[in-house]
């Protein structure tokens, strides 16, 4: 497993989503259901749910899908795969039988598409779980939640803890490529051709660092991580964006092809285990994660019932 995120990790390209993040239905939307999944999938999964976990038993070995995005999955500076859930992905498909995991870097726009197209077996990129993928793939329960912070200058002189507090401020706003915080924008009153995109978080502390812009928007792990070592640029306080007028909170989870069920079933019930015992937030701290981020959300709640 990679050592704890430190800033210095962010060297390595990062981030989507991705990305991962990501809830814009046209940005390679990716889907969630939860164990029992919504009927109009499993209708469609065929009479054995998949056997696509029969297969990956008789390799040995499952390919993940991955976008290059830390601390989600990616190659690190040695040309080893890690990642939050490439390393519960390694530990979850070994008790299945499967003793290997393969990764297939990829753009995160293409992670859905590759999928469905048999790239690769799972995408594993911590991938957000929201309406729009559910209509295209099915997802695992979440394995972690997620809020948003921003990133500021130090001293946060503008007393930016919120979307609405960036519009009444009129401040100067940007994210990431996909990110789902363009959307929370949008949704508290920011204007789309107004947000400034910049490629991952790294890209966003440069921007806010060199005053191009007051404030980046991106999910609480990433924000606290990257501003470490900064001595212009603090995270804010974790807190839950809007969402139709209330609070939402994001969560993380595998992908698979509709048709695969019982792979996506089988996973679950290894999911829960490790939920259980705790081992799960073992697997995921050295990634940043704390224990505020375990979550017991399903997939199906994330998919709208």
């Amino acid at each position: 497993m990679a050592p704890p995120l430190g800033n210095d990790v962010y060297t390595i390209r990062a981030e989507h989503r991705h990305t991962r993040r990501s809830v814009l239905g046209g940005l390679a939307a990716l889907g969630v259901l939860g164990a029992a999944g919504c009927t109009r999938v499993a209708e469609a999964s065929g009479k054995e749910g998949g056997d696509l976990l029969q297969r990956l038993r008789a390799q040995g070995v499952v390919r993940l899908g991955i976008a290059g995005e830390i601390p989600f999955g990616y190659i690190d500076k040695d040309g080893h795969l890690t990642g939050e859930a490439p390393e519960l992905a390694k530990v979850i498909f070994k008790r299945l039988g499967v003793d290997k995991v393969q990764p297939v870097p990829t753009e995160f726009g293409s992670l859905i598409p590759g999928l469905n197209s048999q790239q690769f077996d799972v995408v594993a990129a911590g991938m957000y779980v929201n309406p729009d993928r559910c209509q295209q793939v099915i997802f695992a329960d979440p394995d972690y939640q997620m809020l948003d912070s921003f990133i500021v200058r130090k001293g946060n002189p503008l007393g930016l803890r919120s979307y609405k507090d960036i519009v009444a401020k009129k401040a100067k706003f940007a994210t990431g490529t996909g990110y789902a915080e363009i959307q929370y924008a949008v949704e508290a009153g920011y204007k789309q051709s107004d947000i400034l995109i910049v490629p991952d978080q790294v890209a966003g502390l440069n921007a806010v660092e060199a005053g191009r812009v007051d404030v980046f928007a991106g999910t609480a792990l990433t924000t606290r991580a990257v501003v470490r070592k900064s001595a212009k640029a603090e995270a804010t306080a974790p807190f839950a964006p809007l969402v139709k007028g209330k609070p939402h909170v994001d969560g993380g989870a595998f992908a698979f092809r509709p048709t695969e069920t019982a792979l996506r079933d089988a996973f679950n019930v290894e999911l829960h285990k490790l939920k259980k015992s705790g081992e799960l937030f073992r697997i995921l701290r050295p990634f940043g994660f704390t224990k505020a981020e375990m979550t017991d959300l399903t997939a199906k709640e994330l998919c709208g019932g």
